[in-house]
């Protein structure tokens, strides 16, 4: 029973950390133009390539995630993303007023998201997942 409820937790882990991924990940490739545009306003490198780069973490990556396929690796990609999404759009430090403060929560949203994909790389994607089905 105990195993039951760990699994289920598990999977609304899963569910719940990949949710705002795939929300924002459409919405970057839907509108594309304005995705680079925020990457430049961001100071990430290489707007250009970081919009594909932000789109394929936020899709099928997250995708992966909810669905428990490659978890491990899949949870590991997105502990780093989300970790550089962090240090490059949410440089807290270098602002003030109510922006530093805006920056500041995200920042640390961030960190904790990135906590939680770590964990998920440590646990797996429990027995309700595409990996339990495939024995990995």
């Amino acid at each position: 029973m105990e195993n039951d409820i760990n699994d289920g937790v598990i999977l609304a882990a899963r569910l719940l950390l990949a949710t705002l991924f795939l929300i924002f990940g459409w919405r970057k490739l839907m509108d594309y133009s304005g995705t680079v545009s925020r990457m430049v306003q961001d100071g990430a490198p290489i707007p250009v390539l970081a919009t594909p780069v932000a789109i394929f973490m936020e899709l099928p990556v997250a995708l992966a995630v909810a669905v428990g396929a490659f978890t491990r690796p899949s949870s590991a990609l997105l502990a780093l993303y989300t970790l550089a999404s962090a240090l490059i759009a949410h440089r807290y430090w270098t602002m003030t007023g109510a922006n530093k403060i805006d920056s500041m929560e995200s920042f640390y949203k961030n960190l904790s998201i990135t906590g939680g994909f770590l964990l998920l790389y440590i646990t797996g994607a429990g027995k309700y997942s595409i990996d339990a089905l495939l024995g990995l």
